[in-house]
Formats: structure tokens, sequence, C-alpha cells
């Protein structure tokens, strides 16, 4: 397998991208990671590494969009930038996959603007895991498309739920629409007619129709659909306020103690890697002829690595293949 890793995307890069993309052509003797990016700079910290294998080659781009830049406006000031040559590599089936810690906009409209989506797919959606008191269910989407349609919302439900029986192992995934309350009939248009359509949906039977913010993390369903402007304010309220949680409840127990505090502390940093971006690694864009891993903006090498790893899962398990073949029973919205 082949992997487009942007080298320069993300808040370290490209230090972290290279770390993880040797570790894990290491892991994988089947894997070839192409570094996308300022080739000198490229090959000067590779030769650095040590690393002298062949299952890592770099080839050039000119720029990086930004993460203060609006994505479009830097595409098209960078037509020759890391992410953009990333995407024309899979638009050319050189490589399999594209992994990206850059800005998620750029990524994104990199993609859209490739049209290069799976046979069916209105609109890609992202796709993450999410803790919950149950286990983990999968949110989507969290950004790529804050202007979704009823139907791109049901193409969601069957993406997600495809993603958390193969990648979670949940055998029978419920799927949830996130709304204002549980009772039919509440809501906006949008979500109206989504509950409509996901009733006659190929997720039907597993459908368990409207679900509160607050039963996301009570694990009332595996995957929760929502457009993307609603699931991007979602996504980062609970990366605050989980931070925030970590920090306050070990601050006041450690306070508490007067011996094994190295005990309890060792516990909350365990509890805080267990439910970290960087053990995840990366969120699908899940719709898209190909595969693309958006990561953290500040991942580490440890978190490159994850994505790399979770692109060829996403490959070995064939989810796109299943993506064509259950949305052609989806019903056409109006």
């Amino acid at each position: 397998m082949r992997i487009a890793l942007d080298a320069m995307g993300g808040d370290f890069a490209p230090d972290p991208n290279i770390e993880g993309a040797i570790a894990a052509v290491t892991e994988n003797p089947n894997l070839h990671v192409v570094l996308v990016g300022d080739q000198a700079l490229l090959e000067e910290k590779l030769a650095n590494s040590g690393y002298s294998g062949k299952a890592i080659s770099v080839v050039p781009s000119e720029g990086v969009a930004g993460m203060d830049e609006k994505p479009i406006e830097a595409l098209l000031k960078k037509p020759k930038c890391s992410i953009a040559v990333c995407w024309k590599l899979m638009a050319g089936q050189e490589v399999d996959a594209v992994v990206s810690a850059g800005s998620t906009g750029a990524v994104v409209a990199a993609g859209l603007r490739t049209r290069l989506f799976l046979k069916g797919v209105k609109r890609p959606g992202i796709a993450v895991v999410l803790p919950t008191l149950r286990g983990q269910s999968v949110l989507l989407d969290v950004g790529a498309n804050p202007a979704a349609k009823p139907d791109h919302l049901v193409q969601y439900g069957v993406m997600g739920a495809i993603y958390a029986r193969e990648v979670l192992g949940t055998s029978d995934p419920a799927v949830g629409l996130m709304n204002i309350g549980s009772e039919d009939g509440k809501g906006n248009e949008l979500v109206r007619e989504t509950h409509a359509l996901l009733a006659k949906s190929p997720v039907r039977s597993r459908y368990i129709g409207n679900v509160e913010g607050r039963g996301l993390y009570q694990g009332e369903a595996d995957v929760i659909v929502c457009e993307g402007f609603v699931g991007n304010v979602v996504l980062k309220v609970s990366e605050g306020m989980a931070e925030m949680m970590l920090r306050k409840v070990s601050q006041d127990v450690l306070a508490e103690l007067s011996h094994e505090k190295h005990v309890a502390g060792a516990a909350f940093q365990s509890i805080g890697k267990r439910y970290s971006y960087h053990e995840s690694g990366g969120a699908p864009l899940l719709g898209v002829d190909g595969i693309c891993m958006i990561c953290h903006g500040s991942s580490k090498g440890r978190s490159i690595h994850n994505a790399l790893r979770r692109a060829v899962e996403f490959q070995d398990r064939r989810i796109n293949p299943q993506i064509i073949e259950e949305l052609a029973a989806v019903p056409v919205a109006g």
C-alpha cells in the first residue's frame, strides 16, 4: 500500500510526520510512505534520522496551506502546495491514501476540488470516534459539510454504520440522529426530513431515532449523524470539556492525598492517554474514492503513526466497496 503523507502539514511539521512515517514502515513491510513537501528539507531530515530504507520516498511540493488561511484562497494561491499534491497523487492512482495533520478546511477543500467521490456519494463527511459510557461511538459529520441536505445525512448514517462495524467491531451498530429533543417532529426542517428518510434507509432496522446531545456520551447510539457545523461545535466543546475536567479532577484529588500521590497521578495520566487523539491517529473523510485520514494539528509522531496504521486498516477492511454497495439501496430524497 502507498500513502501520501502531507509532510508539511501540522503545527510541528515536518518532524512528527517523518517520525511517524519511519515507525509505520518499520512496523509494516508492505507499506510505502510518500512524503510530500519541501524536498531538500525532507531529504536532509530523513538522512539525519538515520533511516536508510526504501519504503519512504519524497515528492516535492511548493508551499503550505496555512491554518490561518481561508482554504479555497490558499489552494488558489498555492496550487502546488503539499496537500494539493497529495490529492493529485491519489487522483492519479499513484497512492492509495492521503494522511494530513494540516488545515482540515484545506484538506477537505482540496479533496472536493478533485471530485474524487465514491460512486453514489453526494458529499463526503468526517467521522470521529468518541468514548462513551458503553464503549465508543462514531459521530459524523464534524466539519466537512456545514450545509448538508437530508440525503447527505442519510448517507452519513450508512457510511458511519459500516465504519463502526468494520473498524470498531460493533456487530449491529445503532444509528441515531442528533436533535434538540428525542420526540418525533422535533428540530428544524433538515432534521425532520432526514428522520423520515433514515426510517426508510438501509439502516432502518437499526435506526433508533433522535438523540439529544447528552445522549452522545451516554452511548445511546453507536453512530450519531449531524451536519458539519453542529458536529464541529460538538467536537471542539467535547475536547475542551474533557481537558478541563481531567485537569480539575486530578488537581482536586491529588490535593487531598497525603500518600500515594504518584499512584494517583499515574492513573490520571493513563486515563488521559487512553482517550487522547494521539491514540486514534486521525478521522477518516468518508465517501472519497480512496482513503483520507485527517489528523489533529498538534499531532506528534505517534499520532501520525497511528493514522497511517488506520489507513491500512481502512483498506484491509474493504470499507469503500461496502459503502458503494449499501448506498446503492438508499432511497432518493423527494
